[in-house]
């Protein structure tokens, strides 16, 4: 995809978060970002009744699954330290496959504490269904959760049902 050379892991969070960008802008949602660094969340998406934090993050295609890796890892003087995201902090991921070209909205009830979330594409070879997470569930574009839009802005297109994720 990028040719012979992988993207640093800076590289991906920067196209990860100019494409959420750029797909948010495209299905009507204005979309803000905060003016210094340091806070827990990139954006924030502006859907009228209400302002959601946003983390964004790089997925991976591996199979017929997108692999979101939800944790964040760095060094500090006490060594090497790896946190997980909660409420308090944001109120969604939105992950960008680049594979699929597909951006994912992940809220964070179902997705606190965790270190990664596994959306599938297709039937697992077992056939297990309970507790999957299905991609075209949390895809951006199709979800109608981010509430009415201001009279004159686009709106989101709903999905069917109506309400997959909850904001």
């Amino acid at each position: 995809m990028f040719g012979l050379m992988e993207p640093s892991p800076t590289q991906k969070g920067n196209i990860a978060e100019t494409a959420i960008t750029a797909e948010a802008i495209r299905l009507g949602i204005d979309v803000l970002r905060p003016v210094v660094d340091g806070y827990r969340y990139d954006l924030v998406f502006d859907t009228g009744p209400k302002l959601l934090r946003i983390q964004c993050k790089w997925a991976r295609l591996v199979d017929d699954v997108v692999r979101v890796c939800l944790r964040t890892n760095r060094t500090t003087p006490a060594g090497y330290v790896t946190t997980t995201y909660e409420a308090h902090e944001i109120d969604a991921f939105a992950a960008w496959c680049a594979d699929l070209r597909t951006c994912y909205l992940l809220p964070i009830e179902e997705f606190a504490g965790r270190t990664h979330a596994y959306l599938r594409l297709s039937q697992a070879k077992n056939n297990q269904s309970l507790r999957v997470h299905w991609a075209a569930s949390y895809e951006l574009g199709a979800i109608a959760q981010l509430g009415e839009r201001r009279a004159g802005s686009a709106k989101v297109a709903g999905s069917s049902p109506a309400s997959s994720i909850a904001v």
